[in-house]
C-alpha cells in the first residue's frame, strides 16, 4: 500500500494555518514525488494539494486522466485536499474541480502552480526546475549581501518585458536587454509584474498565478536565464509584486471554494472599487502564509534582488478610494488597515532576515509615517519608498510655460523639506506616460528645441537630486508618443536629433554618477546636500552642492528659463577650481554647444582671512540646461 497523500501530513500544514509557513508552495500545489509501495517499491508520480476547507468534494482533472477528475481526499483537520497520482510527469496540465456547499461545481486553477498555460489558456502545469546557477551567480549573491545599498549608486531602468522590444522571449531578452542596460549605465532594471495574468492590458498588475512567471515569454527556467544574464553584467533585478489586490476571474483565486477564502466576504473590506478587484484578507493566517511565501519564492528561487510593492497606500487605508459609509473602521475606530500593516511588517522582516542584501521598495503615495523605518523602530520596514510628491511637483512645474515657472518655483524645492524623512527613489514611471498623460517630451510646452533642452535640464536635475533614480523605458530617448504596450517602443526615433542626444545624456550621467560618489553616497543623509540658491525665482535657476564622506563636491545648476546666463553668480563652499563635468547643452547631447565653461571656474573667498567662508564665482549657464562642476581644489 502506498501513501495516498504523497508524503503530506497534517503536521506539515501546521505552519500554513498559523501564518508562519514562509515556503507554503513546497507543501501545496503540485510536486513530483516518489512514494514507496510495500509490494512494488518506489513509484514516480505527482502530488496535488489544495486548500479548500469549505468544499464538499474536490477533484484533480488533467491531461493525465482525460480531464475527467480524480477524487482528492481531505487531509484530516487541515482544510487541505490532497492526492498522489502515479505516472504524472513535469509538463502535465491540470485544474481543480471544486464542489461548493450548495452542490454546484466550479473549475479552478492551482493558487500555488509554479507554471501555467499561455493565455487564453489557463490550466496549471506541473513543473520542477532543474536549473543550475553558475559560479558567478553565487559571487553576485555574496557581494550583494555585503553591499550598503543606501550608499551605492542606484539608477533604475523600469520596463515592461512584453513591449520593450515586442515579441521577444525571456531567452531573447537575455541576449539583448543586459547589454543595452549596461551600455546605458543603469545599475538595476525594474520589471513590471512577470507573474501570470490573463489580460495583457493590465500590464501584470491583475495577477492570477502568483507563483508562475508569464508563460507568453517562456518557461520559469527561461526567466532564470534572464535574471542570471542581467547579474552577469552587474545589473540588479527589481520585480514588481502585487499583494494589494487580485482579479475576479471566476477560475482564479476569488471565492475559491465557493466562499470568500483569500478575500473578505464583506465588499466594504474585500473589494477594491478603483480596479474592480478583490482585496486579500490580510488577517487570515493562511493568506499570510500564501503572501509571505510568494515574496520569498521570487527572491529565493529566482534570485531577484528587490521587490517593489505596488499600491501600498491601497493596503494601508481601509477608506482608500471609498466614500463615507463604504468602509469598515478598525477596532480602534480608525482608518488604518492594521492587518495589512502587520502583514507588510511581517513580510519585510522575513525577507531582510532570510535573504541578505535584498531590498523592499514601497510605491506609497501618502504621507504615512515610517514607511522606510525598521520594524523594530515602529516602521513598516521597507528599504526605499517612491517619492510621489517630488514626481507630481516636478511634472506640474515642467508643464508650465517658462514665463510662469517663476510663480511656481517652490514646486522644485519643496521636496527638500521632507527629503530625509524616508529613503527615497525619484520615479518617472510607466504611470506618468500612459492614458492620455503624454510622454515626458510632450509634457513640456513650446517648440522642439525647448522641449528637448528642458527635458535634458530636468534629467540633470533629477540625476543630481538626493534620492535614487528610476526612469521608464523609452523616456531615455525621449519617445514622442506615450507608451502603448500593444505597440512597443518607438526605437526608430532613437537615431534622430534630440532623441539620440537625450539617450547619450542619460548614459553620460549614469557613468558620471558611478565615478563621483558625491552624486549618490549620501542620498539618504542631510550631510550630502547644500543649497547654493534655492530662491532664484526670476531666473528659474536652482543650484546646490552634492557631497560625499571623503570631501568630494559637485555643484549642480539647473536653468529652466530660455535665457542664457553668461556670468551667473554662485557662492560655492570652497575656493579654488571647479571643473565642468556635465553640460546638457553640449553638442554631443544635441544642444547648441555655444555655452560651455571650457576653463575651470575659479572661486575666490569672500573673506580671504577665513578658511570657513564660502567662495564666489561666475558660471556660464546655457538656456534650459544643467551644468555640473566638480571641485578640484
Amino acid at each position: 500500500m502506498h501513501d495516498k497523500f504523497g508524503n503530506l501530513t497534517g503536521w506539515d500544514l501546521e505552519g500554513f494555518h498559523s501564518g508562519g509557513d514562509t515556503e507554503a508552495w513546497r507543501r501545496l500545489g503540485s510536486h513530483l514525488v516518489t512514494v514507496h509501495d510495500d509490494e512494488r517499491g518506489d513509484l514516480e508520480g505527482a502530488r496535488f494539494a489544495v486548500w479548500a476547507p469549505n468544499a464538499q468534494r474536490v477533484q484533480v482533472m488533467g491531461d493525465f486522466n482525460w480531464w475527467q477528475g480524480d477524487d482528492m481526499e481531505f487531509v484530516p483537520g487541515t482544510g487541505v485536499w490532497a492526492l498522489w497520482i502515479q505516472g504524472v510527469e513535469a509538463g502535465a496540465q491540470y485544474k481543480y474541480k471544486i464542489q461548493h456547499g450548495d452542490g454546484s461545481w466550479q473549475e479552478k486553477v492551482d493558487p500555488y502552480a509554479r507554471f501555467a498555460d499561455v493565455p487564453p489558456g489557463n490550466a496549471s502545469i506541473v513543473w520542477e526546475s532543474d536549473y543550475e546557477w553558475g559560479n558567478a551567480e553565487q559571487i553576485w549573491l555574496d557581494e550583494r549581501a555585503q553591499t550598503n545599498v543606501y550608499e551605492s549608486q542606484m539608477s533604475i531602468y523600469e520596463l515592461h518585458l512584453g513591449s520593450w522590444r515586442k515579441g521577444l522571449s525571456y531567452l531573447e531578452l537575455a541576449e539583448q536587454l543586459p547589454q543595452y542596460v549596461k551600455w546605458q549605465g543603469y545599475t538595476h532594471v525594474e520589471m513590471m509584474p512577470v507573474m501570470a495574468h490573463p489580460f495583457p492590458g493590465s500590464w501584470g498588475y491583475q495577477v492570477t498565478g502568483y507563483f508562475a512567471p508569464d508563460a507568453r515569454l517562456g518557461t520559469p527556467d527561461d526567466f532564470r536565464v534572464l535574471v542570471e544574464a542581467l547579474h552577469a553584467e552587474g545589473i540588479g533585478v527589481i520585480l514588481d509584486w502585487v499583494p494589494g489586490h487580485f482579479p475576479k476571474d471566476d477560475w482564479a483565486l476569488g471565492r475559491f471554494d465557493g466562499t470568500a477564502l483569500y478575500e473578505h466576504a464583506d465588499p466594504r473590506q474585500g473589494e477594491q472599487p478603483d480596479w474592480g478587484t478583490y482585496v486579500f484578507n490580510f488577517g487570515r493566517n493562511e493568506v499570510k502564509s500564501f503572501l509571505v511565501s510568494n515574496a520569498l519564492y521570487w527572491v529565493q528561487q529566482f534570485h531577484v534582488d528587490a521587490l517593489r510593492v505596488d499600491a501600498v497606500a491601497s493596503m494601508l487605508y481601509l477608506d482608500y478610494s471609498r466614500a463615507e459609509g463604504q468602509w469598515v473602521p478598525n477596532k480602534y475606530g480608525g482608518r488604518e488597515n492594521l492587518e495589512a500593516i502587520d502583514l507588510l511588517r511581517y513580510v519585510n522582516k522575513h525577507l531582510y532576515a532570510r535573504t541578505p542584501g535584498v531590498v523592499m521598495i514601497a510605491e506609497e503615495s501618502t504621507s504615512f509615517g515610517g514607511v522606510t523605518k525598521p520594524v523594530n523602530w515602529g516602521g513598516l520596514g521597507f528599504g526605499f519608498k517612491w517619492n510621489m510628491g517630488w514626481m507630481n511637483d516636478s511634472l506640474s512645474y515642467l508643464n508650465l510655460d517658462p514665463i510662469y515657472r517663476q510663480y511656481h518655483h517652490n514646486d522644485m524645492t519643496f521636496a527638500m523639506v521632507y527629503a530625509y524623512s524616508e529613503n527615497f527613489i525619484l520615479p518617472i514611471s510607466h504611470d506618468e506616460v500612459v492614458h492620455g498623460k503624454g510622454s515626458m517630451l510632450n509634457k513640456i510646452p513650446q517648440d522642439d528645441w525647448r522641449k528637448f533642452a528642458t527635458l535634458r535640464s530636468f534629467y540633470s536635475f533629477m540625476w543630481s537630486f538626493p534620492g535614487k533614480q528610476l526612469l521608464f523605458m523609452g523616456q531615455e530617448f525621449a519617445q514622442r508618443s506615450e507608451w502603448n504596450e500593444e505597440k512597443g517602443l518607438e526605437w526608430w526615433v532613437d537615431s534622430l536629433p534630440g532623441h539620440n542626444g537625450t539617450r547619450q545624456l542619460i548614459r553620460a550621467m549614469n557613468l558620471l554618477q558611478a565615478g563621483h560618489p558625491a552624486l549618490y553616497e549620501l542620498d539618504c543623509e542631510p550631510e550630502g546636500f547644500r543649497w547654493i540658491n534655492a530662491d532664484d525665482t526670476t531666473h528659474n535657476v536652482y543650484s546646490y552642492v552634492r557631497l560625499d564622506r571623503d570631501g568630494e563636491m559637485v555643484a549642480c545648476i539647473s536653468n529652466f528659463s530660455s535665457e542664457p546666463y553668461e556670468t551667473y553668480p554662485v557662492t560655492l563652499p570652497a575656493a579654488g577650481k571647479w571643473r565642468e563635468i556635465l553640460n546638457t547643452d553640449a553638442a554631443e547631447f544635441d544642444g547648441t554647444g555655444l555655452y560651455a565653461n571650457a576653463e575651470p571656474v575659479l572661486a575666490t573667498r569672500t573673506d580671504p582671512d577665513s578658511d570657513d567662508s564660502w567662495a564666489e564665482a561666475t558660471v556660464i549657464v546655457p538656456p534650459m540646461a544643467g551644468v555640473w562642476l566638480r571641485y578640484e581644489g
